[in-house]
């Protein structure tokens, strides 16, 4: 076999979204604008919960986390599909690729463990306020968000490695617009059933526990919402999750569509979801936060009511 068939030797082509010049404006056009936002938004939030003590709260914790998450998964992504739009050459390295596909894993991985553990959150707080503060100490909070950067980092390293122990002679044309897994698979010359099964299940292991734990949790929070007998009081209780119920069908329904469906991320509907799911809802995510959270939205008001009076003065 040539060296150019050999892993250690090879540049992947990332295919992209067109080849039509036109397109390629508007595509980079819409993509900055949504990386600039979603910086923005996820800087805005996390510096938010630094400045504001009212903020120091194990939710909000878990959100800057979510906004951390964001930012690194936006940063992964989006400057290369613009490059790669904009440049002739959408060659990529393969430690380029990997790095890509690492982090794109390892991202995905503890935002889902992070999700769960919010759901917790809000579980502990309308389910069991008065032991809230013993549930969702600090120790517990910190311990919680390590291990789950911890294990997503770890699975994904293992499993990147591995993808690229494989031979890959079929072609080097990828079909995509970022170095995603299941897209490599494909061009490999070997059997990769085995990679495949371990990619899945353990996808399956953080997905569907992640996701078991926050359906567990909005069972026994439905259910304490119900049992109270004001109005107000339900709206109130339900109000505080909606963001997060938000979020969370957002993320789970790409993820849902990228990895249940057979080869459907080579789709244009594929990429469109994956381009959802990695650009679009890290952009959304500091939005859907801010929009019905009184404190974060006061603390902002603040901060340009003090801009302004300092310019003034």
């Amino acid at each position: 076999m040539k060296d150019t068939n050999q892993t250690s030797s090879t540049r992947f082509i990332l295919l992209g979204l067109t080849d039509i010049p036109y397109l390629q404006a508007i595509y980079v056009s819409i993509f900055l604008v949504i990386y600039i936002i979603t910086l923005w938004g996820n800087s805005l939030l996390i510096i938010v919960v630094r400045i504001n003590e009212q903020l120091q709260t194990p939710m909000y914790l878990l959100l800057s986390n979510l906004s951390i998450l964001d930012i690194c998964l936006s940063s992964t992504i989006s400057p290369r599909i613009m490059r790669n739009t904009l440049s002739r050459d959408r060659s990529v390295s393969v430690l380029d690729c990997a790095l890509q596909m690492f982090f794109n894993l390892a991202v995905g991985g503890t935002e889902c463990l992070i999700l769960a553990v919010m759901a917790y959150d809000r579980y502990a707080a309308i389910c069991q306020p008065l032991h809230y503060n013993t549930a969702m100490n600090k120790t517990f909070c910190i311990c919680v968000v390590t291990g789950s950067w911890t294990l997503s980092f770890i699975s994904a390293f293992i499993h990147v490695f591995f993808t690229f122990q494989l031979p890959y002679c079929r072609s080097h044309n990828v079909n995509h617009f970022f170095c995603e897994m299941p897209s490599f698979f494909r061009l490999s010359c070997r059997d990769t059933w085995a990679n495949e099964l371990a990619n899945f299940i353990t996808a399956s292991i953080i997905a569907m526990c992640s996701f078991l734990l926050i359906l567990i949790s909005y069972v026994h929070i439905i259910s304490t919402i119900l049992k109270i007998h004001s109005s107000e009081g339900r709206q109130k209780s339900f109000s505080t999750c909606t963001s997060h119920l938000t979020v969370v069908s957002l993320f789970y329904g790409t993820i849902l569509f990228i990895y249940m469906i057979p080869y459907s991320e080579t789709s244009i509907i594929g990429k469109t979801v994956s381009i959802i799911n990695s650009a679009v809802i890290t952009m959304l995510n500091p939005i859907i936060y801010s929009i019905r959270n009184k404190d974060v939205k006061g603390t902002i008001r603040k901060q340009i009511k003090k801009k302004i009076f300092f310019e003034k003065s």
